[in-house]
């Protein structure tokens, strides 16, 4: 499960990525987790092995159910009109899954089943069935005429009184509690007064000893799972207490969007049982479309089931999802692999279309932006580990253009020009066994596994690094001949010589590094391996094959332009002019207000338009190149942000953090020169000097309202 050897036996690989939930568009969090895994898909097939890369939508469940029902359909058309708009997001970024299903299917009907049924038969330490039924109250909506899910509970807290909290924690005083302790509790769906309803649900006793002792060696396999994720699982299953592991409540009542349990009228399967089993769905689907022994497949020994997932459902792929195939026997298999990753971060903050810090994968390809662009800037930052990595638009535009651009393809227009120009297109045959050359200490980097192991242990960031070096080196080199000089003196046999192997060498060390960024740049390699009439696909085995003919230079790749990022991110012109010494007309917060006139009155509801909190500066910090400007961070209770805040002349920052304040929350965020500001601190100054921070009562907490 480590890095295998190029020359070993070809593998038999089945890949999937997390299931999207199929209620809405992609975003940028999913395109990050797809281009992640296909990139290591196209690796393993230059290396020659049998790769099967399957997807599907999660189609079940109360919310799709609920939002089918609200957009006056059926759930099954709701559902199939989201699943009609994936393919234009996946060839858009050329991620090409060999099927995409959804677990709203037959295949997945079929196989949630025989795994309940099997499941249900299957024993635990003690004998008793891994399934079993126990009695559960909940509420329930007399008008729906459906038990309620937290999320659709609300009321006034028990703790604080604050009115239309959730079911599970109030926002005003962060207190945790159950729905059934709620004061005046509602139905988020009709309104209705809920009623407390007793019903039998269906169990997976997870916390059998059978199935604890099976999940701790599969765990501990070496090289099976992250460390991170390892010791995340092992927390799980060593938890006491409150934290111990618990069974698994795998049904839910009429109505509902999903999969009917065998032998149970009016009960469904939980969608998070059947959504990992349409992994298995949708490869069925597919093998049944190219003759595929489904069954066979899944049991040879040699076949690999490996899934990519983000680090936000790790718990049902590291314990429920391992023991049901565990304990559900032939013909399913445990993951070999289950690769975790991190969130996608802009600038910084997490990802909030509402505070103007999300990127939309479809924004991105209708103002035109090259998708191999996105693709070779997540490749970048992505490592190994659990790591969030965060999308800079100023650090995407350099990587770009100065990579892709000034780098890689530069290596091809400069060399190939010289050759077509003075050499009639042929370049001098490159031996690979010729140390001199660049393509040569190029191809056995790579074959000696560098390159080829850091692909395989998805570092690829590290190879991302690794090529750029070697380009760097190529470019010097070029730069310390001077071909340009040497093409001025055609009689010279010494200097033409050098220039032809000066021109060679680069053209065929870019060759041998389009091999290498063939898995991260698809369309671009595959364009410059018809320039040079290589053969294609691209194979690793074919690294060292000579170019016969260097055609004239074909156009490969487009800089950056800085307007496109800022189309992408919807920032308008004004926001971009933003300066320290010049406020947004809309940001008082980059300034101390001057003194002014009385502002014209405004009515009590106007007012309330303000969402006004308390914030704990968490951290405070100076702005490089800024005069007045302070870096704060924020928690407002219900998240942490960012305010940039005019405040740098009054305050040390040492002394603010810790420190209570009041902002507004509710504020557009603000694109500027130092970052984005998400919100407005809120201070008070006079005809003088002074600049006062308004610090609430030492009972206030963040995230509480200024009324």
């Amino acid at each position: 499960m480590g890095f295998r050897d190029n020359a070993a036996m070809p593998r038999r690989i089945f890949v999937t990525t997390a299931l999207p939930y199929a209620n809405g568009l992609f975003h940028i969090g999913h395109i990050m987790e797809y281009i992640q895994a296909d990139i290591w898909v196209r690796f393993q097939r230059m290396q020659g092995h049998e790769v099967h890369f399957v997807g599907a939508d999660d189609a079940h469940g109360a919310p799709i159910m609920l939002a089918a029902e609200k957009a006056g359909k059926k759930s099954e058309e709701f559902v199939a009109e989201i699943a009609a708009g994936r393919a234009r997001y996946l060839k858009g970024f050329h991620v090409e899954f060999d099927n995409w299903h959804s677990t709203h299917s037959p295949e997945n009907t079929d196989l949630s089943q025989d795994i309940y049924r099997k499941l249900r038969t299957a024993k635990g330490a003690n004998g008793e069935p891994l399934i079993v039924t126990r009695s559960v109250e909940q509420f329930y909506d007399p008008v729906k005429g459906m038990f309620l899910a937290d999320r659709y509970i609300k009321g006034e807290c028990p703790k604080c009184g604050a009115r239309d909290q959730y079911g599970d924690a109030c926002e005003n005083c962060s207190s945790v509690y159950s729905p059934t302790d709620l004061r005046n509790p509602y139905s988020t769906l009709s309104g209705a007064a809920p009623e407390l309803k007793t019903s039998e649900h269906y169990f997976f006793r997870l916390s059998d000893p059978k199935c604890v002792e099976f999940l701790r060696k599969w765990v501990a396999e070496p090289g099976r799972l992250q460390s991170q994720v390892a010791n995340k699982a092992r927390e799980w299953l060593e938890g006491e207490g409150e934290k111990a592991l618990g069974d698994w409540d795998i049904s839910r009542d009429a109505p509902y969007f999903g999969i009917p349990i065998p032998d149970a009228p009016g009960k469904y399967f939980y969608v998070w049982l059947d959504a990992p089993i349409g992994y298995l769905a949708s490869f069925k689907n597919y093998c049944a479309k190219k003759g595929i022994d489904f069954e066979k497949f899944l049991t040879d020994p040699d076949t690999e089931q490996i899934h990519f997932i983000g680090k936000d459902i790790i718990y049902f792929h590291t314990l429920f999802w391992p023991a049901m195939l565990h304990f559900a026997g032939k013909p399913y298999k445990v993951p070999d692999n289950v690769y975790v990753h991190g969130f996608i971060n802009v600038s910084g903050e997490k990802m909030s279309k509402s505070r103007g810090t999300g990127i939309s994968p479809l924004r991105y390809l209708d103002i035109g932006m090259n998708p191999e662009w996105l693709r070779y800037y997540i490749a970048a930052k992505l490592n190994a580990n659990v790591e969030d990595l965060d999308f800079n638009p100023e650090d995407f535009l350099a990587r770009v253009n100065s990579d892709l651009v000034g780098k890689y393809v530069n290596i091809a227009s400069r060399a190939a020009g010289f050759i077509t120009k003075y050499f009639d297109g042929k370049p001098l045959s490159i031996d690979i066994n010729d140390t001199a050359t660049f393509a040569a200490t190029t191809i056995a980097y790579g074959s000696e596994g560098a390159i080829a192991r850091d692909y395989e242990e998805r570092e690829f960031g590290k190879v991302v690094r690794e090529i750029m070096r070697v380009a760097d080196v190529i470019n010097q080199r070029w730069d310390k001949a001077r071909p340009w000089d040497l093409a001025k003196d055609p009689s010279d046999p010494a200097k033409w010589k050098l220039l032809h192997a000066v021109c060679s060498d680069s053209i065929d060390a870019f060759r041998v590094l389009t091999y290498y960024l063939a898995p991260i740049l698809p369309e671009t390699a595959g364009h410059a391996a018809k320039w040079l009439g290589l053969p294609l696909p691209l194979r690793w085995s074919d690294l060292a094959t000579n170019i016969a003919k260097v055609p004239p230079y074909a156009h490969l790749m487009t800089r950056v332009d800085p307007k496109q990022l800022d189309a992408l991110l919807e920032i308008e012109k004004e926001s971009s002019k933003v300066t320290t010494s010049t406020p947004h007309p809309a940001s008082p917060t980059t300034e101390a207000a001057q003194p002014a006139a009385a502002p014209a009155t405004i009515s009590i509801d106007e007012f309330a338009k303000l969402d006004l909190r308390v914030a704990r500066i968490i951290k405070a910090e100076h702005v490089e190149g800024a005069d007045k400007l302070l870096k704060l961070t924020l928690d407002v209770g219900t998240d942490t942000r960012t305010v940039f805040a005019g405040i740098k002349s009054a305050y040390d920052p040492a002394k603010l953090e810790g420190r209570l304040t009041v902002v507004v929350a509710n504020l557009a965020p603000r694109k500027m020169k130092f970052g984005v500001s998400q919100g407005m601190v809120l201070a008070a100054s006079g005809e003088g000097t002074g600049l006062y921070l308004l610090s609430p009562d030492t009972g206030a907490a963040p995230g509480m309202r200024v009324k």
